[in-house]
């Protein structure tokens, strides 16, 4: 691989005053980042998720790099979304759950904040000849649906607390998006539906699982995968009315 010389890159004459050891250091992890496709994260980039052709654009969440929305997207088999269900996907990204759901669902809404990933999505569903089950939307969790029911409802949420600096933070960061995610649930989840809920070993699970649990609603795994460093799993989270009739 060819590097730019110092004529050409300022900085290039200063690091190479350190020592050769931080030099191949430096020079491992650019490899090691080019390897795994992160100095792409913020260009444009179709990605096959399991066979499936997805463009991932500057500032949306790429759930082959990031894996979650791949593991997510793998577990939407029929027998976790009913033929001719209503699904609601949140923070849909580049709308890859949104995708595999609509392969059983009538009808798909994917909802994100952010309006590249809102754009983003609605290229995908094209894409794949998705767009009569797939509508996007853009806004704030369940703020573009209110007044809306539904029988599924998938999340693969931000799992770090505190205020994103940008759109492209806004997919792992948030504040108070636990309280805010059960709170809307109960508002929007048909009696005989359910949510599916992606959480990593990156966060407390206990913490974000804990407002649905004093709500009252059931909690249970639906799936669950490693890979090295972290463990995902799928939660099955059951309505309020559920539990009312048990």
């Amino acid at each position: 691989m060819e590097y730019p010389d110092a004529r050409r890159k300022p900085g290039a004459a200063a690091a190479a005053r350190f020592p050769a050891g931080i030099r191949v250091l430096v020079k491992l992890l650019y490899l090691s980042r080019r390897l795994r496709g992160l100095h792409r994260y913020d260009d444009f980039i179709v990605e096959r998720v399991h066979g499936v052709p997805i463009l991932v654009t500057p500032s949306v969440f790429n759930p082959k790099r990031l894996r979650t929305g791949e593991f997510f997207a793998s577990r939407l088999s029929a027998a976790l979304v009913t033929p001719g269900a209503d699904v609601l996907d949140l923070g849909t990204g580049s709308g890859v759950c949104a995708l595999f759901a609509a392969r059983h669902a009538r009808r798909v809404v994917a909802v994100d904040i952010n309006r590249a990933a809102v754009r983003c999505a609605g290229i995908n569903a094209l894409i794949n000849g998705l767009e009569d089950r797939i509508e996007t939307r853009h806004g704030d969790l369940f703020q573009p649906v209110a007044g809306q029911r539904f029988d599924l409802i998938l999340f693969n949420p931000p799992f770090l607390c505190g205020e994103p600096r940008d759109d492209r933070e806004r997919a792992w960061r948030s504040d108070g998006i636990a309280e805010r995610f059960a709170d809307g649930l109960d508002r929007h989840l048909n009696p005989a539906g359910s949510a599916l809920l992606l959480l990593s070993t990156y966060a407390d699970s206990a913490t974000f699982l804990a407002p649905l649990r004093r709500r009252g609603h059931g909690v249970s795994v639906a799936a669950a995968g490693g890979y090295v460093g972290e463990l995902l799993t799928l939660y099955r989270i059951a309505p309020l009315e559920r539990q009312r009739v048990a």
